[in-house]
């Protein structure tokens, strides 16, 4: 079923719209699932939204947002756990949905590594556990280390829960000097249902164990057990553990991935017995239909089946995307479908005014887990249309006590896909979306090209002005150590806190800080102390924690980091983004009338030549710069901090390290993916286009008019061999 327009009909401005809204609802859903364990869509809505948002980035590359969920994992750690540096990153999956998917991920490896079709490649299939990601390492064989995914970078530190797994060995014998192991922790559908009997008749006993609350599924169950501050009651929780990849290690398993997961099977860990070799893509989808087919036998939730490429060697060749192998794909099962009643539609209200509209349902059991609300996206889906007045479910729009069909795939709020017109009631009208701020009353705008209607209120408005105050302190920002979303609604709404500024003037405001603070509900002398001391330690913040703070609009966590990194410190980007500040362009009405004047600033090419930064964010950073009251809040806030600066990036011995690169023409010993992969593993930036910035032209043959401008501008230029020799690689 089709809720937008079809990516082949949208035009720029349509999609960069729908990239932003993408952007912002999968980093919310990303959060809600990794950091809360309380998912807010389903896992096939969200990988609908994936799906949709890399279709329109390959149809438009150029507006490829650098906050891009395409080039995020996870989300940050959560709270209570000490945080724990992977050495090697854990990466997602890229997901495939149809069987055109996986033959074309057969051809995109073939393409990559120079194959053919004729030419041997093998895969490994394995069942995809719907469960909670675990890394293991073991030094001198035995346990020292166990962390949750968290962001990929880093996660939380679960050591002792995990010594409480039966299937996680203690020791290991005749492992390498340094293993990690991978795998996910789940929790089988008897021991689920015993567990939730188990807690339901301790409610019974005593409604004050354990809070008498039942588990929605069983990767609720595993990750609410996995991460108990008190391992005692993870030893008392039935969970299991698979084994499928690795970490670092000092010496290699195997040279394969199958004789790699049937070493780890020697070494004393649980390995999935569906784990096959398949020769081609054809026997990938034959294992594939197996599983399915065993799905609801297996005892365990599983929700599709990961292929990988077979070969180590070829792994280690295809390497890494910002956030996915290339090596591996995931294909997805089909979601589930349920009907009720729909007795409600709510509207929130989002930090950057977005009215998003929610469904309350009839409470029903889809896929053994209840459900009362669904996502509605937007005004369009509800009326039956897409944001260009096409129509979609064949033109049936959605009213208040309809009965609605509920799609999902997993432990997550779903969506309502579909309207039984045959129970609609006579008197039934059209739901009108409303034009008004249901917090503050302003105008609710929906700009042309946007899916989304916003409240103009900005700060005036309640719920952006505290949802913006809570991103700043969120732990991806400022996280600041007692200040969170709780203590800044209560700050707020005392009129303590108005702006992130206001947070560094808190202690001594009125001279009495420290006592006015002990004196509130729920503070004392120490609790009030701590949180001064904790604030005192942000006035120091990284550059990109500071930028990805502010809250403007499209700049993401990926895009601060990127803009951190190229121009290094707060002074050298303000430089920049003051270019336009004083131009025409900030006087008109919308970005769409604003875009053309700022293109002919300085500031609009320098920001631009950062590769992975993108017109719609180049837009949002000039423009909130430009607005008196946006740059009064972010200037007091600048004042009242050490911005840290940010070192180049760069790796050792490397002779490319910080240097910006630019292929063009034909490349006859690599492939361009490839030449670029190895590129910045090597610390060097890889760009589009040849510009005063750039440090080295590969070029071979074919080269054009970058050679040609390379050329005019002094660029150094190397052809392919040139460039191997440099690297190391002749």
């Amino acid at each position: 079923m089709t809720r937008t327009i079809a990516v082949e009909g949208l035009s720029a401005e349509q999609a960069a719209a729908e990239l932003a809204r993408l952007a912002e609802d999968l980093a919310a859903a990303n959060s809600a699932y990794h950091t809360d364990d309380a998912p807010m869509m389903s896992d096939a809505e969200f990988d609908a939204l994936k799906r949709r948002n890399a279709a329109i980035e390959a149809r438009f590359p150029a507006l490829v947002r650098a906050d891009s969920p395409s080039r995020q994992v996870g989300a940050a750690p959560a709270e209570g756990f000490e945080k724990v540096a992977h050495t090697v990153r854990m990466l997602s999956l890229s997901n495939a949905f149809e069987e055109s998917d996986v033959t074309e991920f057969d051809r995109t490896i073939r393409n990559f590594l120079g194959l053919s079709e004729a030419d041997s490649l093998a895969y490994t299939a394995e069942p995809k556990i719907d469960g909670v990601s675990l890394s293991l390492r073991y030094e001198s064989g035995k346990l020292v280390q166990a962390a949750t995914r968290g962001d990929g970078s880093q996660g939380e530190n679960v050591t002792e829960n995990a010594r409480m797994i039966a299937d996680i060995p203690q020791v290991i014998a005749g492992a390498p000097a340094i293993l990690e192991i991978r795998g996910e922790v789940y929790m089988s559908h008897a021991d689920f249902e015993a567990l939730n009997a188990r807690i339901l008749a301790e409610a019974a006993e005593d409604r004050g164990k354990r809070g008498g609350k039942e588990f929605a599924n069983p990767r609720n169950a595993a990750a609410g057990s996995l991460r108990q501050l008190d391992a005692t009651v993870t030893r008392a929780r039935p969970l299991r553990f698979f084994a499928y990849a690795w970490g670092e290690h000092s010496e290699p398993l195997a040279e394969t991935q199958f004789d790699a997961i049937a070493r780890l099977a020697e070494l004393g860990f649980e390995t999935n017995p569906l784990t096959r070799r398949c020769e081609d893509s054809g026997a990938l989808l034959a294992q594939y239909r197996e599983i399915e087919a065993q799905r609801a036998t297996l005892g365990y939730d599983i929700d599709g089946v990961v292929y990988k490429v077979d070969d180590l060697s070829y792994q280690a060749r295809l390497g890494l995307r910002s956030t996915t192998p290339r090596w591996a794909i995931a294909h997805k099962f089909p979601a589930e479908l349920a009907w009720t009643r729909l007795e409600g539609i709510d509207i929130q209200v989002g930090r950057t005014g977005a009215l998003s509209p929610v469904a309350r349902l009839q409470p029903v059991t889809v896929g053994g887990v209840v459900v009362s609300n669904a996502t509605l996206h937007n005004e369009d889906y509800i009326a039956g249309r897409d944001n260009s007045g096409g129509l979609i479910r064949e033109g049936r729009d959605i009213r208040v006590g309809d009965w609605v069909q509920v799609y999902r795939a997993g432990d997550v709020i779903p969506k309502i896909a579909d309207v039984d017109l045959s129970k609609r009631s006579a008197g039934s009208e059209p739901y009108e979306f409303p034009t008004l701020c249901p917090i503050c009353r302003s105008a609710a705008i929906r700009e042309e090209g946007d899916s989304v209607r916003r409240c103009s209120g900005g700060m005036i408005c309640e719920a952006q002005a505290v949802e913006k105050l809570k991103h700043f302190v969120s732990r991806a920002a400022f996280d600041i150590e007692g200040l969170g979303a709780k203590q800044v609604e209560a700050f707020h709404q005392d009129g303590w806190i108005q702006t992130p500024a206001d947070i560094f003037d808190l202690e001594g405001r009125y001279g009495t800080g420290l006592q006015q603070l002990q004196n509130r509900e729920g503070w004392g002398e120490k609790s009030a102390k701590n949180l001064f001391q904790a604030i005192e330690e942000k006035r120091n913040i990284p550059l990109n924690r500071f930028l990805f703070a502010l809250g403007i609009r499209h700049l993401g966590e990926v895009a601060a980091a990127t803009l951190a990194r190229h121009f290094g410190s707060w002074a050298a980007l303000e430089a920049v983004l003051d270019g336009a500040a004083g131009e025409p362009a900030m006087a008109a009405p919308d970005a769409k009338a604003r875009k053309p004047l700022l293109s002919e600033s300085p500031s609009w090419s320098e920001l631009l030549s950062v590769d992975g930064i993108g017109e719609t964010l180049v837009c949002s950073l000039l423009t909130a710069m430009a607005q008196p009251a946006e740059r009064a809040v972010i200037d007091a806030l600048a004042e009242r901090l050490t911005i840290a600066d940010v070192a180049a990036p760069a790796s050792e011995g490397s002779p490319v390290a910080g240097k910006t690169v630019v292929f063009t023409g034909s490349l006859e010993k690599m492939t361009r993916a490839e030449a670029k992969a190895r590129a910045e593993a090597l610390g060097a930036k890889v760009s589009g286009s040849v510009s005063k910035k750039t440090d080295l032209l590969v070029a071979g043959p074919g080269a054009g008019s970058k050679a040609k401008k390379a050329a005019e501008m002094g660029v150094e230029t190397l052809d392919e061999d040139g460039w191997l020799a440099l690297i190391g690689q002749a």
